[in-house]
């Protein structure tokens, strides 16, 4: 897959995952691969600098953890403004993702 389309999505994907559950990277990174059957394999390099930056926006908050194996992770938590973030990217998503997808079909329209 071209990285060029990755680019736009990489932010409302994340946010998708952390809206199930917190998560630490190496688990976005795995749970992103696996729900995306490998389309999306994010290296550390990508994610981090990313997290940092919704982290400093407000949309993301972090906190550490012991996990079972006495490591210390830090998890990632979205907040009431990731939330309401979220739904707008989404949306955003949702009307371009038609808009292309009726171009593609020659200006036919099946769903909205």
């Amino acid at each position: 897959m071209d990285k060029s389309l990755l680019a736009g999505s990489t932010t409302v994907l994340i946010l998708k995952l952390l809206e199930d559950q917190d998560m630490y990277g190496y688990q976005m990174i795995s749970s992103l691969a696996e729900r995306s059957n490998h389309t999306f394999d994010l290296k550390a390099g990508t994610l981090y600098p990313l997290l940092h930056n919704l982290e400093k926006n407000g949309i993301v908050e972090s906190y550490e953890k012991i996990a079972e194996n006495e490591r210390t992770r830090k998890y990632y938590h979205l907040t009431r403004n990731g939330k309401k973030y979220l739904k707008e990217k989404e949306a955003e998503w949702y009307a371009y993702s038609n808009a292309v997808n009726s171009v593609l079909r020659g200006g036919l329209c099946y769903a909205e």
